[in-house]
């Protein structure tokens, strides 16, 4: 059970860090300026409910074709801790204009759905922390504990960035441009060490199960 909830814990706030509510929200309300609160939380809801549809498309697919394919596991933690050290660099160093432009969205466009859950919520950097955590899942006993552990942290991180999208108004005046500017800047700050961390974790797994070196 201690090997599920730290699985539990190190999804939730990885995926919390990669999605960053708070950098979301100054987009979140430029595309429903003049919306009553009834728009905004309904807007809300649905992006956080196509965030999670994808997520756990992911979390089955991404195995599914893990296992089809036979990629080795050390390998997809390398890589996906690779893509969260540059998102956690971006998130650290963001451009000066803002990461991104919102525009005038079309009366009938589901923003719900893009540009909120896709690709602000969900991008590469949860498609890698995703895989690179079921990658960490070795074929036991306790395989079904830990898939919903991973899926628990995934409802929990939707949960919470939710409130603050739901609460985006009273968020934004508490923070300040600065607040969330220097929130964003640590936050990226931890999702570079969980990457580099994962790579460190992905090559010694890798050069163990080729015989170069043991930590026993």
């Amino acid at each position: 059970m201690h090997r599920e909830l730290s699985l539990f814990v190190g999804t939730f706030t990885t995926l919390l860090a990669i999605i960053n509510p708070l950098e979301v929200l100054p987009v979140y309300l430029q595309l429903l300026v003049g919306k009553d609160v009834a728009t905004h939380r309904a807007v809300a809801r649905n992006s956080c409910f196509y965030a999670l549809m994808l997520c756990f498309f992911f979390l089955v697919f991404g195995t599914l074709m893990l296992r089809i394919f036979g990629v080795p596991l050390a390998m997809v933690r390398v890589v996906g801790g690779i893509i969260l050290m540059r998102i956690g660099f971006e998130l650290f160093t963001p451009p000066k204009d803002g990461a991104f432009s919102a525009g005038a969205a079309a009366p009938d466009a589901n923003i719900a759905f893009v540009p909120l859950a896709m690709p602000l919520m969900f991008g590469p950097g949860a498609i890698a922390t995703i895989i690179g955590m079921t990658a960490t899942i070795r074929q036991s006993s306790e395989e079904l504990l830990s898939f919903v552990a991973i899926a628990a942290a995934i409802v929990l991180t939707m949960a919470v960035t939710y409130l603050c999208l739901a609460y985006a108004d009273r968020l934004t005046k508490f923070l300040g441009r600065m607040g969330i500017d220097a929130a964003t800047r640590i936050v990226g700050f931890f999702v570079s060490a969980i990457g580099v961390g994962l790579i460190f974790d992905g090559v010694v797994e890798a050069l163990e199960i080729h015989g170069v070196t043991s930590l026993h």
